[in-house]
């Protein structure tokens, strides 16, 4: 294991990997301690190499991009998605090539598909995932001997695990779906949450009504502000569960809110009063109304059977249900089973699940009408 802290080490690390026709890659960020994220740490590796990538130390990334975007390199990740999307956030980096073996595990029909245990029942590796690593704060310097060890061991071990899930997604005939489904996660872009709407996706705030609603958007928001002021995450200042009390009980002492102790109200009292105080002056706040009603009998049955139909594809071919066909087309299609076209048309449709279910689905659709 080699650990890159110069723009030279990296330059000299890319040019080595680009003479491989796959080199494996993962990132760690510090949600959980920093806000907003930041992407701390970038591991690649060929069959003979392991570089730990400091960002914080080297000053010109941007070889990084040059090898992300080869067309002649594959990127090996695993449950790449959110690298991909820190990639983007951080730089605006993008990969070209991706294999993802989550995905390939999946659709070669392992139950079990996270790194440790595919490392595990397919290599016979045994790879320490202690949970105090895993939450750790990457950005903190320096880093222990044993944290590189460990983002180390994720990218270790991924082109081997490749090989194997080929044989297995070759043997079954899948290797378009898989190229497919990790093509869409390649395109998959960083979108910064929307703070106009973000308040309204917390858990709880669903049993507030209009006033309170305008009240809670409040809270929210001066919550976010004083993160983003100390540089740590939201659920570190005050938790999800003082902001609903208050906002539903606009009129209790702040000191009946869970989860806000004296110091807290001592550091956002104030914040927080002023908070309560412009939400009960602003219009009440009404959610968005979903497209559809409730179903109608008619409706529900006919969902009902389609999702029969999927499970029985998955039973055939031993798959997660859920690579069979979307819920959201499903239902889009118990409410207008005419309109089985627009369905297959539909962006959330794959190519390879068109040309594997299209037939018989639009059969079962057709034993219904």
């Amino acid at each position: 294991m080699e650990i890159i802290t110069t723009d030279a080490e990296l330059e000299e690390a890319v040019e080595t990997a680009l003479r491989e026709p796959q080199v494996a890659l993962d990132t760690e960020g510090n949600s959980f301690f920093r806000y907003p994220e930041q992407l701390c740490l970038v591991q690649l590796a060929t069959p003979t190499r392991v570089w730990v990538v400091d960002p914080f130390a080297v000053g010109d990334m941007s070889p990084l991009a040059h090898l992300l975007a080869d067309e002649h390199v594959t990127i090996l990740a695993h449950g790449a998605d959110y690298d991909v999307r820190s990639l983007d956030r951080e730089w605006g980096y993008h990969i070209h090539r991706l294999y993802d073996t989550t995905i390939a595990a999946r659709f070669a029909g392992i139950e079990h598909f996270g790194l440790g245990a595919l490392a595990e029942d397919l290599l016979g590796i045994v790879l320490p995932k202690d949970k105090r690593l895993q939450r750790a704060d990457w950005s903190l310097r320096p880093l222990t001997k044993e944290a590189l060890e460990y983002a180390a061991g994720d990218v270790r071990h991924l082109m081997t695990l490749r090989d194997i899930l080929d044989q297995k997604i070759e043997a079954l005939g899948r290797a378009a779906w898989v190229a497919e489904e990790c093509q869409r996660i390649a395109d998959v872009r960083f979108v910064p949450p929307d703070h106009e709407t973000t308040f309204l996706s917390v858990k709880g705030s669903g049993i507030l009504d209009p006033k309170a609603l305008a009240i809670f958007k409040e809270l929210f928001a001066f919550r976010d502000g004083e993160a983003r002021r100390r540089g740590v995450p939201p659920f570190r200042v005050l938790p999800d569960s003082a902001l609903l009390h208050l906002a539903a009980h606009p009129q209790d002492d702040l000191a009946d809110a869970p989860g806000l102790n004296e110091n807290g109200i001592q550091r956002y009292g104030r914040g927080l009063q002023e908070a309560i105080s412009t939400g009960t002056g602003k219009p009440p706040v009404y959610r968005p109304k979903m497209a559809a009603g409730r179903p109608t009998p008619e409706e529900a049955n006919c969902l009902k059977k389609l999702k029969q139909w999927r499970v029985q594809e998955a039973t055939r071919l031993e798959l997660d249900q859920s690579l069979v066909w979307s819920a959201v087309s499903l239902e889009r299609l118990s409410r207008t089973p005419s309109e089985v076209q627009e369905a297959m048309d539909a962006p959330e449709v794959r190519r390879w699940q068109r040309a594997e279910f299209e037939a018989s689905l639009r059969a079962c659709l057709a034993e219904m009408s």
